[in-house]
């Protein structure tokens, strides 16, 4: 017989056991729990056929329709499950933890596995989420001018034992018009959440976290209401580079895309960025004067940087002046200012000792 968990109980068991999600493929896409394995009881048709017959006729003919599909599919299902599971574990879910986990846990538990199913399903997931990204998290915010390397310097805080996620690696997205170059296609804004759930289960709440400051909005995906409520209150580091090293940066990141996908951009941001100086940089993409081109894009990066930054509280953004484009230079100056600024949010700053930053 089936066991039932809870949120916490389940992801705990999630580490070490398959996850099997029976939702819909389009469900399962919209968003599921990292790392599950979709096993889908229907597919998108099937799915809406049995819904549909629920709303329209009623729940027994609805049953009857999904246990004639799901009849046919059993022998299928456990088999692709066996091979997932070869030690005859597994977690199931559904939506609302209801028929269809109940169905599939049936199923393989007569065939001999030793089945869990989360209790309220993929729903109480979901609010679990947004309840544990509202507990009160020592969060610092790293920022800075586009072209400033704040992801490099925050790559480098992790070697120094930091906590940090890297939004923008989980968003597949630069945040910035051409922040899509280069990249995987995003995820839906609901799976984006869900992998920097992941992310959050990892981090120690008393500690400081490290986060880059960022909008709301990450090229098409949204962070969780709760979170960015928190990251807007949460102090920033405001790193100041010198514009040549900043432009430069942007060239060696930027100039290996084909000009006209980088002139299509420029055109994009038009009506900011100016007409004269759209037509300034598509002139310096043709003659591949990158270094130009990336010149005037700052034009509109910083005065939209600026308006951001100059909505935040005054006494929680620290102006930080790195005269480097070295990212691990850098990193040790800003472990540096963040401890003689928020020293209150590191448990033991006598003992703390990083790369020879002393606290």
């Amino acid at each position: 017989m089936a066991n039932t968990l809870s949120i916490d109980g389940f992801l705990s068991k999630a580490m070490d056991i398959p996850v099997i999600d029976v939702r819909s493929p389009k469900e399962f896409h919209r968003g599921h729990i990292p790392g599950a394995f979709n096993i889908p009881l229907f597919d998108n048709e099937e799915r809406a056929i049995v819904g549909t017959t629920y709303k329209q006729v009623g729940r027994e003919p609805a049953l009857k329709i999904g246990y004639g599909i799901a009849g046919v599919k059993s022998d299928d299902i456990v088999k692709r499950i066996s091979e997932i599971a070869p030690g005859r574990e597994v977690l199931v879910y559904c939506w609302r933890g209801g028929m269809r986990s109940a169905g599939v846990a049936s199923l393989l538990d007569k065939n001999g596995f030793n089945v869990s199913v989360l209790q309220k399903g993929y729903k109480a997931y979901r609010n679990f989420l947004m309840e544990r990204f509202s507990k009160p998290a020592k969060i610092i915010l790293l920022g800075g001018m586009t072209g400033s390397g704040k992801t490099e310097i925050l790559q480098e805080l992790g070697k120094h034992g930091e906590q940090v996620i890297d939004l923008e690696e989980l968003a597949r997205h630069k945040g910035s018009a051409f922040g899509a170059l280069g990249q995987q296609p995003q995820p839906t804004t609901e799976q984006f959440q869900n992998d920097i759930f992941t992310k959050w289960l990892m981090m120690d709440l008393q500690k400081p976290i490290w986060l880059e400051d960022e909008s709301m909005t990450i090229g098409t995906v949204n962070l969780p209401i709760p979170l960015y409520r928190q990251m807007r209150e949460a102090h920033v580091i405001n790193i100041e580079i010198e514009r040549k090293i900043r432009v430069g940066r942007l060239v060696l990141e930027y100039a290996r895309f084909d000009k006209e996908t980088l002139k299509y951009i420029f055109y994009r941001i038009g009506e900011r960025l100016g007409s004269q100086n759209v037509q300034r940089a598509v002139a310096a993409i043709d003659k591949e004067d990158f270094y130009t081109a990336a010149e005037i894009s700052l034009v509109y990066y910083d005065v939209a940087y600026l308006h951001g930054i100059d909505k935040r509280k005054k006494e929680s953004v620290t102006g930080l002046k790195l005269n480097s484009g070295n990212p691990a230079e850098n990193s040790v100056k800003v472990l540096e200012r963040a401890h003689e600024v928020y020293s209150s949010l590191y448990l033991s700053p006598e003992v703390k000792v990083l790369s020879g930053v002393s606290t």
